[in-house]
């Protein structure tokens, strides 16, 4: 029966950041994943790496700074996936006084000692193109800097990279039971329909929203988690402006959403922060939701936001330390590692809260709440880049041009898509192909079978949710006849799945 060091349950960014770091440090790791990587939280974020503006309120000023160095951390380390975007903040005059917004935007330009992004400046958004679609009562508004992310991809790539430090992972596999036996868990795990026992000398509990569920149903574990669950729901409409910057807007209610270009030809708005009952795979956008996205957002831009412009919703649960706030939105978003396990006994470490900008730090310290169990490396993960991220971190456009050069026949749009997905390991894609022929078929927006054949043998995908929503955002874009083709190509059986041999 195999044993590994560590085992990890939940495929998730802070379940594959982990394993990442681990794997690198010597260890021998098995992730497993009761779905498909991210397909929880992880792929319904808002998409961002960022400061959290709004925590300097709440004085969470440790957790700002981690993560304000992490932006340009995760920048670095995955360029294709990650990228500076400058932020418009209206001021409203009703809201927060201008003093105070200088002085936030003050603190969030210099607690994180900025190398790459741009510091703040006052904008006339009277004479300014970002204040062409708002409402014409918000003349001055604020610019600063914060980073988007593709957060599926970027778990998918933490995985890919821990595997190719020698962890195993496991999609599709649901742990059944684990029990401690002094110096070892003995794990019982359904592996599609297949039940089978390994042996760990480590647990990690980083299954995000069903971590109740794990720590009490299949644990055994005594102590309640201290956890709550908050929905947070968005929604893509129609591109609402054509320029690159995003809004981040005040709302009434002492929330903020953001309103953000999204795949070229949408708008991603949200997000809600609702307290969360039931079950934590089936999350979806409310009409009251949906109607409160499109009312704060019709309250800046000049063009009214209506629900019939919807294309699109998705919720994501998260899972949050409970520290007793009496609103959901004043929660904490600080990470809690709870270490169970004497030294002589097998570890329990139970992940609480987090965020995907702060996933990495996480990770290393989790790693250091493991050492007295384990021999192991040391931290190593700041300046390692992620699969296909080894260039610089303003070298997308170069990539792009270098694509089209090599392969004449990519459209402008389609090899900025590839190259921000997959980096310099496009390559590994198109080969020597002369002619779009060459990558077999398409299913629309320029997706290839050569394209959804790597997924499948490197990224562990195996159905098209898979690859249209989470190894791309290609959902938005192809239509059902192209759906149904990738359907048939991907359970014809052609492809040798990753893991699979």
């Amino acid at each position: 029966m195999a044993e590994y060091d560590l085992a990890i349950i939940g495929g998730g960014i802070n379940g594959t950041g982990i394993a990442r770091d681990a794997a690198g440090r010597g260890l021998s790791v098995l992730l497993i994943e009761q779905g498909d990587l991210a397909s929880g939280t992880s792929s319904k974020s808002t998409k961002l790496v960022h400061g959290g503006l709004r925590y300097l309120e709440f004085y969470a000023f440790r957790l700002v700074r981690e993560a304000l160095v992490e932006r340009e951390v995760i920048i670095r380390m995955a360029p294709h996936l990650a990228r500076p975007l400058r932020f418009v903040l209206p001021y409203h005059s009703g809201l927060r006084p201008a003093w105070m917004l200088r002085l936030g935007l003050f603190l969030y330009d210099h607690l994180g000692g900025r190398k790459i992004l741009p510091g703040t400046e006052v904008l006339d958004l009277t004479h300014h193109p970002v204040g062409e679609p708002l409402r014409r009562e918000f003349r001055q508004g604020f610019a600063y800097s914060d980073g988007w992310v593709d957060d599926a991809r970027l778990v998918v790539l933490n995985a890919v990279d821990a595997a190719a430090r020698g962890a195993v992972i496991r999609t599709r596999t649901r742990l059944v039971r684990a029990e401690r036996e002094d110096k070892r868990w003995q794990l019982v795990i359904n592996a599609r329909g297949n039940r089978e026992t390994v042996y760990a000398r480590g647990l990690v509990n980083a299954s995000g929203p069903w971590a109740p569920e794990v720590s009490e149903g299949m644990l055994k574990q005594d102590k309640p988690p201290h956890v709550r669950l908050v929905k947070g729901s968005h929604i893509v409409v129609p591109r609402l402006f054509t320029h690159d910057h995003a809004y981040i807007f005040q709302i009434t209610d002492n929330r903020i959403i953001f309103a953000i270009p999204y795949e070229g030809e949408f708008t991603l708005i949200g997000t809600t922060d609702a307290d969360f009952v039931g079950d934590p795979a089936a999350p979806a956008a409310s009409a009251a939701e949906i109607n409160y996205l499109c009312k704060a957002a019709s309250g800046y831009f000049r063009v009214p936001v209506t629900p019939d412009q919807v294309v699109h919703a998705f919720a994501g649960i998260r899972q949050l330390y409970d520290d007793g706030a009496r609103s959901a939105q004043n929660l904490t978003r600080e990470y809690v590692l709870d270490l169970t396990g004497r030294p002589a006994q097998a570890p329990l470490l139970t992940v609480y809260g987090g965020k995907i900008t702060t996933y990495r730090r996480l990770a290393e310290h989790a790693l250091i709440k493991l050492a007295p169990f384990y021999r192991q490396g040391g931290p190593w993960t700041e300046n390692a880049p992620l699969p296909g991220g080894d260039f610089p971190h303003d070298g997308v456009p170069a990539l792009a041009a270098r694509a089209r050069g090599l392969w004449p026949f990519l459209s402008e749009q389609t090899a900025l898509r590839l190259v921000r997905a997959y980096g310099t390991r496009l390559d590994s894609i198109l080969g020597d192909a002369r002619d779009e022929a060459a990558l077999g078929e398409n299913f629309g927006a320029g997706l290839t079978a050569a394209e959804v054949r790597y997924m499948m043998r490197h990224e562990f995908a195996e159905t098209p949710d898979d690859v249209l929503w989470r190894r791309s955002k290609l959902g938005l874009h192809i239509k059902a006849e192209g759906v149904a083709a990738l359907t048939r190509f991907m359970e014809s059986g052609a492809v040798t799945k990753a893991g699979s041999h």
